[in-house]
């Protein structure tokens, strides 16, 4: 008995359905519910992925500055200076 309480609380903490002894679905109690749920994870998921899509262009940048002879840098870096004043 405990052994089932433990395997059925395992199952709704990581989101696996339950189901009843004829094999229907009990849990989650509406198709609607499971349907936020994904939508909620879609748009996290987006979020995620154009969070990376930036870091991975400031990477990219860092990559060039540090690789990048220093010479050819303090050119660049000198330029603007210029364009400043």
């Amino acid at each position: 008995m405990v052994a089932w309480m433990f395997t059925t609380w395992l199952r709704v903490k990581n989101g696996y359905p339950l189901e009843n002894s004829w094999g229907t679905s009990v849990y989650p109690k509406n198709n609607d519910e499971a349907m936020e749920r994904i939508k909620l994870i879609s748009q996290e998921n987006a979020q995620l992925r154009a969070e990376l899509g930036s870091i991975k262009d400031r990477l990219a940048n860092v990559e060039r500055i540090v690789t990048d002879s220093s010479h050819s840098l303090d050119r660049e870096i000198e330029q603007l200076r210029g364009k400043r004043n």
